[in-house]
């Protein structure tokens, strides 16, 4: 099990006041690590954020900071690292989407999203692995989707990002192997969230082409993905690297079935 050890390590988990960055840095925390929530919305989620990571017995600390704004990126990382320590383990989570068809998108509403999808991933972890490189240890996961391999109406600006952040993951292993810090990424499926709840009930539309899509015919729990993110983060995935793990049911490893089939 020490292969699974992640105590004492320090995680700067992006986008980790809600939603599923919550949930995977909920994860590293009650496994040992102590977590460093960063938001940039406001500082009252991120304190609040800290406040229940706290009550559940982790060690968090908050930084507030724009993940697209490499000057705050570059001050953040050298504060964090001075105030909290080396980080060793960092998950590129922060993400947005626009569901806007392609046709009627704005340029800069696509910009947008790739900026926050695909460049910021770039820039925190530009800043995080110089550490990385000189301690010859480290573990990166972008945090990727089903949509960086299939298409789906509205969100090509996401699509376009998340598959290219597929490609940036197998560059950055491709070019930091060597020094000993595994860049990988996690695909998560559809999970039951405060954000999809409306929508998680029966004779919905949506609800029942998940469930008819999943071949494990349910929502994922959050909790699911803590242990792809323990063991991207451990000894135990030191020879993984410039893999994407698709956390979604099975979704991604059928062409689905009609909902009259057994």
């Amino acid at each position: 099990m020490n292969l699974f050890d992640i105590k004492g390590k320090v995680a700067l988990v992006t986008g980790s006041t809600h939603g599923l960055g919550m949930s995977m840095a909920h994860g590293l925390g009650l496994a040992g690590a102590t977590i460093v929530v960063n938001g940039n919305s406001s500082q009252q989620k991120i304190d609040d954020a800290v406040a229940h990571y706290k009550e559940a017995g982790i060690n968090a600390v908050g930084y507030k900071f724009d993940v697209s704004d490499e000057a705050a990126v570059e001050t953040a990382i050298q504060q964090i690292e001075r105030e909290v320590g080396p980080i060793d383990i960092l998950i590129n989570n922060a993400g947005i989407i626009k569901r806007v068809p392609l046709a009627d998108m704005d340029v800069e509403e696509f910009k947008q999203v790739v900026n926050i999808d695909l460049v910021s991933p770039f820039i925190v972890s530009k800043h995080v692995v110089k550490g990385m490189m000189e301690r010859k240890a480290g573990k990166i996961i972008n945090i990727c989707s089903m949509m960086s391999q299939l298409g789906r109406n509205t969100v090509g600006a996401y699509a376009a990002a998340k598959g290219g952040l597929v490609m940036l993951t197998k560059n950055m292993a491709t070019e930091w192997a060597k020094h000993n810090i595994q860049v990988n990424g996690i695909g998560p499926g559809y999970f039951a969230t405060t954000q999809t709840a409306p929508i998680r009930v029966d004779g919905h539309p949506f609800n029942d082409f998940i469930v008819n899509r999943t071949p494990a015919a349910k929502w994922g729990d959050p909790d699911d993905l803590a242990g792809a993110a323990i063991f991207l983060s451990s000894q135990a995935s030191n020879f993984v690297n410039g893999h994407i793990l698709y956390v979604d049911g099975g979704i991604l490893a059928t062409i689905g079935k009609p909902s009259n089939e057994d």
